[in-house]
């Protein structure tokens, strides 16, 4: 992270109109956005994963594990939707400065100029993990007391609990976590922008269709690849990350073997539970994010223009 004390990692470059420090600033504001505009879709999706199992510990239907998460959203409709934002406005911060951070730094490095490739994204994937992953624990643990009893478990009670075990239980799926994140780092932070750019070029300017919607079309292609590759390792994480912290920890091999009969008993709708929501949250997720990203961007280049920083 020495590129942070690079006088260059601040100046504005010709190529873009902004420096790699705004283009960071960029990233993470599109990703506060995204958090807020879709956390509705990810606490319904993680409802119904939750659900997955009854009070005995046996696998439900996918159906009835909808029916069960619809009824939480219709008994408090605000505090579903509301569930674990607090904690993924704080991972915001948390989560992606680390994760962006990398990206973006070994794509400046590199010469990618703010423009990261997979090697980027596989770097930014693996050494971000540890900085996630707590921040995940506790969404899915508040989402989790709140199927229980109605309410969020509080911030402070779950890092309580987990002192008691000297954190290690917020490390809990990290392993399905890296696998998660290098799968959204490859399509979302690097094929979408690419794909994004392709349509423009090939049909945008044969259309009248301008950025955003060129940037939803890249979103809807993208997402159903996204959900397909990622579902089965957010189900691993809901199984590892949603059991009691006083509890004994699941492991990788046994959230492997809980799912695998969630498919025996069910099919492919076993492991896919959520799934249709999700290729929803994708869309949203993905739209949300770099449209975000490119309207903080665009604002950032016009000052620089306005103050004559570009250079010539």
């Amino acid at each position: 992270m020495s590129f942070l004390f690079d006088s260059s990692y601040y100046e504005v470059r010709k190529k873009n109109g902004v420096s790699p420090a705004q283009n960071m600033a960029a990233y993470l504001g599109g990703s506060a956005i995204q958090t807020v505009g879709d956390n509705p879709v990810t606490a319904y999706r993680q409802l119904v994963q939750q659900f997955a199992k009854d009070a005995a510990g046996n696998a439900v239907d996918p159906k009835v594990a909808a029916g069960e998460a619809n009824a939480v959203f219709r008994a408090a409709p605000l505090t579903a939707c509301m569930s674990g934002l607090w904690p993924r406005l704080i991972g915001v911060l948390i989560k992606r400065i680390p994760k962006f951070g990398i990206l973006l730094g070994y794509s400046y490095l590199t010469g990618e100029d703010g423009n990261p490739g997979p090697a980027a994204a596989t770097a930014a994937s693996i050494l971000s993990a540890p900085f996630i992953n707590p921040v995940r624990m506790i969404e899915k643990q508040q989402r989790a007391f709140l199927k229980q009893t109605g309410v969020e478990k509080p911030v402070m009670d779950i890092l309580k609990e987990s002192a008691n075990k000297y954190f290690a239980p917020l490390f809990r799926g990290t392993i399905p976590l890296m696998g998660h994140s290098l799968a959204s780092a490859l399509l979302g932070l690097v094929g979408q922008p690419r794909l994004q750019k392709y349509i423009q070029q090939e049909v945008g300017s044969k259309t009248s269709l301008g950025g955003s919607a060129t940037n939803l079309v890249a979103s809807a292609v993208v997402s159903p690849i996204y959900v397909v590759v990622t579902n089965p390792l957010s189900r691993l994480e809901v199984i590892m990350q949603t059991n009691s912290i006083k509890g004994k920890s699941i492991s990788v091999v046994d959230a492997c073997r809980e799912m695998g009969a969630d498919m025996a008993k069910f099919g492919l709708r076993g492991i896919f539970r959520g799934q249709g929501i999700g290729i929803a949250k994708a869309i949203v997720s993905l739209t949300l994010f770099h449209e975000g990203r490119m309207f903080l961007s665009r604002q950032f280049k016009a000052r620089n223009e306005r103050n004559g920083w570009i250079p010539k």
